[in-house]
């Protein structure tokens, strides 16, 4: 006899608590031993995920409550990676959406939750992190409520069902006035409010991919939900491709999903969330069904990209001298694989075979792929990002974004003047009584390339920045993206404080006395709007007048620390960014200097 199940999503805004909720289920279901030393946000699993506290990769966890398997997938809350959001909705058959109680639904929460009401789905609304200061539950409530007449939902999914929850202390309750004190009312919610599985195991089997794993011992590892129909280790099965070809194979592994570990099945019936291994060559999307009679499910759907730029061969003169691997083979074979797994990319070969076209939901989702790249060994360069243009009727159209910004209340007049100046339209403006005010805006894509590290300026690294797709519409007019020259090294060498501080006057540096410059590279910014090319490397001549320890209570300011995020806004349409495992350079498309 098979268990009751239940397939349930966790989606919210970045940072809203999806993950330590998870935790606080894990603990509460029991699967950890007594005193085993667990740590925060176990579902964070890869290394950047657990650096910047954001979940990048959808996971899957299963808990045992009462005699019902709940299955449950913890997604990424920023739209970036919406492409993991979009195909893990398939395997579910409802969601817990997350509000911050301070913050309220924020543009992740519109974007993560139009997609699970396009599903059908009906969420479980959790207002997480009660025990916060200035926390208003009832006020998150009704925002949420907004939230969902704006985007349509039935009258269903409006009379959603709603807890108060407190993720870090591991509590959850249906009025704010009761005690905390365990998770219990969530998995009872859970029961309650989620259904169980539809699906016949007397109809052929049909699985469909939504996630890839590898192993060294087995291989590719398919992980994806049982539509229909049963699935047994050792059986035959084919795999139908996205391009209709069948693909016969044997299910070398079946394994489930229990806690943190997967386990070994012998067989797994219609509605159960699965691994499989044996299909060496299958990809999102694709359906594993029965070779007799192969029946495909409908493809996954995922919105298309919105940012691009360019990967090329290093070719600057530090070329290969801190990569693994350098060659365009290499490049392109690490892109090509990287498509496998990363269904919201794309990758385009060009006229040139050192340069591909790489197409992204954003900065972040691009700057994640070029981090891992370089901490696995990979040199190369990468463009400016652009925005990507589409003819919409006939009439050319570019994307736009849903902006908010919480600024101390001294920065707003500052903050609204240069989003007009880039094509921004206030939505909605909401003081706060905490000295703080919320800035709602739509605004062309394009107008934010570079906008963080100019907002972060105007409010004093104290604004609060949050943003996600919203439409494709007409094309705005020109953005005004204004940027001071940079300072570029005029030769090769390496840059000596004596150097440095003759030019100071003339800007901000990005670089270090005793770091390695060649001739184009990009070493600060200058004051004024165009270009200057130093010399950084020259030294002080000594004589017997001129003693060596003159320097010594002399400083320089400090430098602009440029992160690979921070450089790829930073950059303009004719600069690149030299990305290895070691160092992330600036330099000039062009090797011309300025003329003098």
């Amino acid at each position: 006899m098979t268990l009751p199940i239940r397939n349930v999503a966790i989606i919210a805004h970045v940072d809203h608590g999806k993950t330590t909720l998870v935790d606080a289920l894990l603990r509460q279901s029991g699967i950890f031993r007594e005193g085993e030393d667990v740590p925060d946000c176990v579902m964070d699993s890869n290394a950047i995920e657990r650096e910047r506290g954001i979940t990048i990769l959808s996971k899957n966890t299963a808990v045992h409550y009462k005699d019902t398997l709940v299955n449950i997938v913890d997604t990424p809350g920023h739209a970036d990676f919406g492409g993991e959001v979009e195909r893990v909705l398939g395997m579910v058959d409802g969601c817990l959406l997350i509000v911050d109680a301070n913050e309220g639904p924020m543009p992740q929460t519109r974007f993560v939750l139009k997609k699970a009401l396009e599903k059908g789905l009906r969420p479980i609304v959790i207002v997480n992190k009660i025990d916060r200061p200035q926390a208003d539950p009832h006020g998150a409530i009704d925002k949420v409520l907004d939230l969902f007449l704006e985007l349509g939902a039935d009258d269903d999914q409006c009379d959603f069902p709603y807890l108060f929850a407190s993720g870090l202390s591991g509590y959850a309750k249906e009025q704010l006035e009761d005690e905390g004190v365990d998770m219990q009312p969530l998995f009872e919610a859970i029961l309650r409010h989620v259904p169980p599985p539809v699906g016949d195991i007397n109809k052929p089997l049909q699985l469909q991919v939504t996630t890839l794993d590898y192993s060294e011992y087995l291989g590719r590892i398919v992980i994806g939900r049982i539509h229909n129909g049963v699935i047994k280790a050792g059986q035959q099965a084919a795999l139908v491709k996205e391009n209709n070809e069948i693909v016969k194979a044997k299910i070398t592994k079946l394994m489930g999903f229990e806690g943190l570990k997967r386990i070994e099945l012998e067989e797994a019936s219609a509605g159960n969330i699965v691994a499989v291994a044996g299909f060496g060559d299958a990809n999102i999307g694709e359906t594993i069904t029965t070779p007799d009679d192969p029946q495909a499910l409908p493809l996954i759907k995922v919105d298309e990209p919105t940012l691009q730029m360019t990967f090329s061969v290093n070719d600057s003169p530090f070329a290969g001298q801190e990569g693994q691997f350098v060659t365009s083979r290499q490049l392109r074979d690490r892109l090509m694989r990287e498509l496998e797994t990363n269904v919201a990319l794309r990758v385009e070969e060009t006229d040139s075979p050192d340069k591909f076209l790489v197409s992204g939901r954003g900065e972040l989702h691009l700057g994640i792929l070029i981090e891992t790249m370089r901490r696995e060994g990979y040199e190369f360069q990468v463009s400016q990002p652009q925005v990507i243009y589409r003819e919409v009727n006939g009439q050319p159209c570019e994307p736009f974004e849903y902006l908010v910004l919480d600024v101390p209340e001294e920065s707003v007049g500052g903050c609204i003047e240069r989003l007009g100046q880039r094509k921004g339209e206030m939505q909605d403006m909401q003081v706060g009584g905490n000295g703080r005010t919320q800035l709602d805006f739509v605004i062309p894509a394009r107008g934010l390339i570079g906008f963080r590290g100019e907002f972060m300026r105007l409010t004093r690294g104290e604004g609060i920045m949050n943003h996600s797709f919203l439409e494709y519409r007409h094309l705005s007019g020109d953005v005004e993206l204004r940027r001071n020259g940079v300072l570029i090294a005029f030769e090769e060498g390496t840059a000596t404080f004596y150097a440095m501080k003759n030019a100071e006057d003339r800007g901000v540096f990005f670089i270090t006395p005793g770091v390695k410059v060649y001739k184009g590279m990009i070493v600060g910014e200058h004051n004024r709007s165009q270009d200057l090319d130093l010399n950084i490397c020259k030294t002080k001549q000594l004589t017997n007048h001129r003693a060596a320890s003159g320097d010594e209570l002399v400083q320089l300011q400090a430098p602009v620390e440029m992160s690979l995020e921070r450089a790829l806004e930073y950059i303009g349409p004719d600069e690149l960014v030299e990305v290895t495992p070691q160092s992330i350079r600036l330099r000039k498309l062009s090797k011309k200097l300025v003329k003098r």
